[in-house]
């Protein structure tokens, strides 16, 4: 099973050339950003790694990001986001969050999601990297940023940063307030089960 794995990080360290609201940058399929609210600077680096992801030509790709505190107020600690277009990769994922009891839940990626960073709103750019206060959907209106700089049509974005963190009513062999490495045992379970050993071929 050929694998590549992309580590895309960021430091948020005070500095001239960091970040300004109403800067723009550049992301490496040439696309360009207008910076809206500097907190939002991991889907900057992420964006560059799907780019680069894509000169491998891989059947898909899978990205996992402790991306939004929006999605902890969608989900809770119960299960990670999953937004993808391609039905055989979520009903594969979400089996193997069955199997293994580390649960996913799929979100929407729907064109309002995808066009909230567009239009009128990047008035220096072709995108923002974050939606207006009205639109308040901050998990999916980063997965529509992402959207940007995809593609290919096998994409997963998985949004695990309300699972990260062990709690109380996550489960009982989970350190409370430790980390939990979720969702590894799902990811290995989903990789076993469509690309190692497939049970029909996609």
């Amino acid at each position: 099973m050929p694998r590549q794995g992309i580590v895309p990080l960021s430091e948020n360290m005070p500095s001239g050339k960091a970040n300004k609201v109403g800067d723009v940058v550049y992301a490496m399929n040439g696309k360009s950003i207008q910076i809206m609210n500097t907190d939002a600077e991991g889907r900057l680096v992420l964006a560059d790694g799907i780019c680069y992801a894509e000169t491998f030509k891989p059947r898909a790709i899978i990205d996992l990001a402790t991306l939004t505190g929006a999605v902890s107020i969608a989900l809770g600690p119960s299960a990670a986001a999953v937004f993808t277009s391609q039905g055989w990769l979520w009903e594969g994922l979400w089996r193997a969050g069955q199997r293994t009891g580390d649960r996913v839940w799929r979100m929407p990626l729907w064109e309002v999601f995808h066009a909230a960073v567009t239009g009128g709103h990047a008035l220096l750019a072709d995108v923002v990297n974050t939606g207006n206060e009205r639109n308040r959907a901050g998990t999916c209106i980063a997965a529509g940023f992402l959207k940007h700089f995809v593609t290919i049509e096998n994409w997963v974005h998985i949004d695990m940063s309300n699972v990260k963190n062990g709690y109380e009513t996550t489960s009982p062999y989970f350190t409370v307030n430790g980390k939990t490495g979720r969702p590894t045992r799902t990811m290995i379970q989903f990789l076993l089960d469509t690309f190692a050993c497939p049970v029909t071929a996609k």
